[in-house]
């Protein structure tokens, strides 16, 4: 089983990035799939996620109208748009895979954002 993530990288506020999440080894379409990031000295936060296996998603009230996750389930892959980046994005950013009991977690991939 695998979770890579992708996409992160240095931007300036304002900036936009797209986050990709692609999954192996497990059946990618039985999976809730999230985002989540965790800032320096700071907790794991739920960032985005797909409700269930449907199309009902949930945001943050810090990024909402501002991020977008979407899947493709023929490309086993998740992403995360995010858009207007401020500093305060800055984290690693980790994809998750939920199947009660089951969950899987990507390594991170960093974005931070800065002039």
């Amino acid at each position: 089983v695998q979770l890579v993530e992708s996409g992160g990288g240095l931007v300036q506020p304002g900036g936009s990035l797209t986050l990709s999440c692609a999954a192996s080894g497990f059946t990618f379409s039985s999976y809730a799939m999230s985002w989540y990031r965790q800032a320096p000295g700071k907790e794991r936060e739920l960032v985005a996620a797909f409700t269930g296996t449907g199309g009902t998603t949930y945001y943050a009230d810090s990024v909402k109208g501002r991020f977008t996750i979407s899947r493709d389930n023929g490309k086993n892959t998740v992403y995360l748009q995010m858009s207007s980046l401020k500093p305060e994005d800055t984290a690693v950013y980790y994809c998750r895979a939920r199947r009660w009991p089951t969950e899987y977690w990507g390594q991170g991939t960093q974005v931070t954002v800065s002039s």
